[in-house]
């Protein structure tokens, strides 16, 4: 399958000279939403999309061999057709690379979805499940896709994967369990996991005890660096209005969290907002939006307070779902979403920055994120920063 490719080459002042700054953008391949993208060790670039009806549709999972131009027939994920969804754009699929680059996804079920999560302990009725699958051996498909969701009820922003190069599988979401406050200060971050590459999981354990609840129908994000450390972005939801981002790290491999306060907003509503994290040179890098604008920072597991944001240039108005790519000499490149909404489309920005968070040139802007979607962003085996929307 041929993707449709738009290249744009952006020369940044003051970039080292011996690699200009080189953003290509790409459409998903026939016309999906909802792009996540890993490079593996080899610099094969994996991809899944959602394609369908918004509140029941399917995933699917494209592979390429040339640094994202073309990319192999589409893999359907989901072995229960019309078992995801897209609506509300942060509840769709997540993907990770773990042990010899194997492909894990998980993703929050649609109404028609099964198996279902637990039984609300108020209304009595079970709900979505969240859903885990992966590659199988011979990478050909998806396993059948399985509900990791054992104690907890009341699933709403989308859940997360992370997967080490050590065997290690870690799938997160935020709900509750019979007895917690009422309303998303009584809701948590849950974390199953997996020693064995996925094939089993243990029953998900509050991953902090703090009682700072968390942002109900707002996304998390997984990611565990190639040390196996293993770190989480969420936004709380204390006293219902306390809207802040806390990062958790755990260096026990998911078995206990560190918190830490990233950044503080006060607002009495759910800005439906989404994470993401990245890895390069030895530094993970974090991103995430507040009050209408996109950040991110270097995170040191070992100091993560220090963590400095940084904005790109602009006013804050209606950034979104930004999402981080790294580069071997320390540039970053952030994508963010302009104007979307409720069943509503939006642009697409991005901005390139020095290893010391500096920008780099202007930055670029292109129309038609469509509605439910966002942008996915990777560095090229080539060495061009990618983009893929």
């Amino acid at each position: 399958m041929r993707a449709a490719i738009i290249s744009l080459f952006m020369c940044a002042l003051g970039y080292a000279s011996d690699r200009a700054t080189q953003v290509r953008l790409t459409r998903v391949p026939e016309g999906g939403l909802q792009p996540q993208v890993a490079v593996d060790s080899k610099g094969a670039v994996h991809l899944i999309y959602f394609k369908g009806d918004p509140k029941q549709g399917d995933v699917y999972y494209a592979r390429s061999v040339d640094g994202g131009t073309t990319f192999q027939a589409p893999i359907r994920v989901n072995s229960q057709a019309g078992s995801a969804i897209a609506i509300g754009t942060i509840r769709g699929p997540q993907m990770a690379l773990g042990k010899a680059d194997r492909v894990y996804v998980v993703w929050n079920g649609s109404a028609i979805a099964e198996p279902k999560s637990p039984p609300n302990a108020v209304t009595g009725q079970p709900g979505s499940p969240m859903l885990f699958t992966r590659l199988n051996d011979e990478g050909t498909e998806f396993e059948p896709q399985r509900n990791l969701m054992q104690r907890t009820y009341g699933l709403d922003g989308g859940g997360s994967v992370a997967a080490d190069r050590f065997g290690r599988v870690y799938v997160g979401w935020h709900g509750k369990t019979k007895g917690d406050a009422e309303g998303e200060a009584g809701r948590a971050v849950w974390i199953a996991r997996s020693d064995d590459e996925g094939k089993t999981f243990t029953p998900e354990a509050r991953a902090w005890n703090e009682p700072v609840g968390a942002c109900g129908c707002c996304g998390m994000r997984l990611f565990a660096d190639r040390n196996g450390t293993v770190y989480a972005l969420f936004r709380s939801a204390t006293k219902n209005v306390h809207r802040d981002i806390y990062l958790l790290v755990s260096k026990d491999h998911g078995k206990s969290f560190r918190g830490t306060l990233l950044q503080r907003w006060e607002i009495n509503a759910c800005p439906m907002s989404s994470m993401s994290f990245a890895e390069e040179a030895g530094s993970v890098v974090a991103a995430w939006e507040t009050q209408g604008q996109v950040f991110y920072a270097r995170i040191d597991p070992d100091r993560p307070e220090n963590a400095q944001p940084v904005a790109p240039p602009g006013p804050a108005g209606n950034r979104k779902h930004p999402i981080v790519a790294a580069g071997l000499k320390g540039e970053v490149v952030l994508v963010w979403a302009e104007g979307t909404g409720w069943q509503r489309g939006g642009s697409l920005s991005w901005q390139v920055f020095d290893e010391r968070g500096g920008p780099l040139g202007e930055h670029g802007t292109a129309a038609g994120i469509p509605a439910w979607s966002f942008a996915s962003a990777f560095l090229s085996p080539r060495g061009t920063d990618v983009v893929i929307y």
